[in-house]
């Protein structure tokens, strides 16, 4: 796999995640996985640009899809849940020349996450109403979100298995393939959306029609080359199996990006229903267009680490504790310098993000002041990710989970509702000042832990002559 050329790569520990310069790999595989991120982002991001200049009802339709989003979010985590965890044990298996321990890593994730797609169809047709007027829809935009999520939950499937096992693909080095899996879906989505939506003049229910069309065709070329001689590890019917000792692991690992992402689905649920009783439809449909604009532009620090996470597993399985520390490094000082620049336009410029979203001089005026409030401290955000990377990429799951749990469920929920009693004077704004004020705590605890947890992870590689070990044992000594 020398300058990771699509072939297949070798399975020996001294392939290039192993012996290439470590810059470079960071590079050849930050930039398709970062590509993948943004491109995959457009499913999404591409609807609401299109609802939101719906002639007539663009504003509540918009709002509405902005009600979807928690959901949306839901069915990402369950693909994370078994895959993320499962990717990076399938490195470190890779990194130690246990290529038959990584398939029945890929096979049991992949049988799981059928089940977990079952369950979420049938959870989604018979209670998207009921769930998405808990999650902050009004008697003005139920009728849209509905309409859109009916539609959604049947590619629900697709969703998940296009996503989960695309970190597969990923995790073998061929970063990509794995762009290409997302830009195939992502360019059709883009033209079945105006066809849908205006064409066929079928609006919300267009544009779900449309993303679970294009998720359909991503899903065909996953399993195509997950199944095919091009992949180092395939997917194999002996492998279709639950086995509790393989997959448990896997879980525990996938819990702290499950908590990352399905968090913000509960995080969605809290900044709506607050948003609504101080600013009503308004407030609520800026913070859609603050949740696309976060999703957006932090989508690129996500595929840095999802880039440097085969790098560091499998030099973690390897034994390399030099390359683990210089991979960290890299993926530090580039997301630092990468979340900088994303401060700088928001506090600048906020208006050309916002632009995309909507036509609406109000609405526009009011993200405004919002957007700059939201992304006060997004400055250091590089941090929390690099760190949270790296946790997951060595199989410390507890540590990784600890992280994930304090930013969002011990800081971010109660923050939410505890700013506006401290600040009546504009409770709608220090709605919002609670995603600032929790990252700043957020942040210095996760450097804290991150120390004391890498630095010890890393001596006990040296102190046992390099080799990582069994991933479990080592992350219970770790903790």
């Amino acid at each position: 796999m020398q300058g990771m050329r699509e072939r297949k790569p070798s399975t020996e520990p001294s392939g290039a995640l192993g012996t290439a310069p470590v810059g470079k790999l960071l590079l050849q595989m930050a930039v398709p996985t970062i590509a993948a991120q943004l491109i995959n982002m457009l499913y999404n991001i591409v609807d609401r640009v299109y609802i939101g200049h719906i002639p007539g009802e663009g504003t509540l339709a918009l709002t509405g899809m902005g009600v979807c989003l928690p959901v949306i979010m839901l069915v990402t985590a369950f693909a994370a849940f078994a895959s993320s965890g499962g990717a990076a044990r399938a490195s470190i298996a890779m990194g130690r020349g246990d290529n038959a321990a990584a398939e029945r890593i890929l096979g049991n994730c992949a049988l799981m996450q059928v089940c977990l797609s079952a369950l979420l169809t049938a959870v989604l047709l018979i209670w998207n109403r009921d769930l998405l007027l808990a999650f902050g829809a009004s008697e003005n935009t139920i009728g849209y979100a509905a309409g859109y999520m009916q539609i959604y939950a049947l590619g629900t499937l697709f969703v998940q298995l296009t996503m989960g096992l695309n970190a597969f693909i990923t995790a073998q080095g061929f970063a990509r393939t794995g762009m290409l899996t997302v830009a195939i879906g992502a360019v059709c989505n883009i033209v079945l959306d105006p066809i849908f939506i205006f064409g066929l003049s079928m609006g919300v229910r267009g544009a779900a029609l449309a993303t679970v069309i294009s998720q359909m065709i991503s899903c065909a070329f996953v399993l195509w080359f997950l199944c095919s001689r091009r992949a180092t590890l395939s997917i194999r019917r002996q492998n279709l199996r639950l086995e509790p000792a393989v997959l448990l692991p896997c879980v525990a690992l996938g819990c702290a990006p499950f908590i990352m992402i399905a968090s913000e689905s509960v995080i969605s649920v809290c900044f709506n229903a607050s948003l609504l009783r101080y600013g009503g439809d308004m407030a609520v449909g800026a913070m859609t267009i603050l949740a696309s604009v976060m999703q957006f532009t932090m989508l690129p620090l996500q595929g840095l680490g999802q880039g440097a996470q085969p790098i560091a597993s499998y030099n973690y399985g390897a034994g390399n504790a030099g390359r683990v520390r210089r991979t960290f490094w890299l993926l530090l000082r580039a997301s630092v310098l990468y979340s900088a620049a994303i401060w700088a336009l928001m506090q600048l410029w906020p208006q050309l993000p916002i632009a995309l979203f909507t036509p609406d001089a109000a609405l526009a005026a009011y993200t405004e002041t919002a957007v700059r409030v939201y992304f006060a401290v997004s400055v250091i955000f590089g941090v929390q990710i690099a760190c949270q990377m790296i946790l997951i990429a060595i199989g410390s799951a507890r540590a990784s989970v600890a992280v994930a749990v304090m930013r969002k469920f011990v800081l971010l929920i109660p923050l939410i509702y505890i700013l506006p009693h401290l600040f009546p004077a504009d409770r709608t704004m220090a709605v919002y000042a609670a995603e600032p004020v929790a990252d700043a705590l957020a942040v210095t605890f996760t450097c804290i832990l991150f120390a004391a947890h890498f630095k010890k992870a890393m001596r006990r590689m040296e102190a046992g002559g390099g080799k990582a070990g069994d991933v479990e044992a080592a992350d219970a000594g770790a903790d």
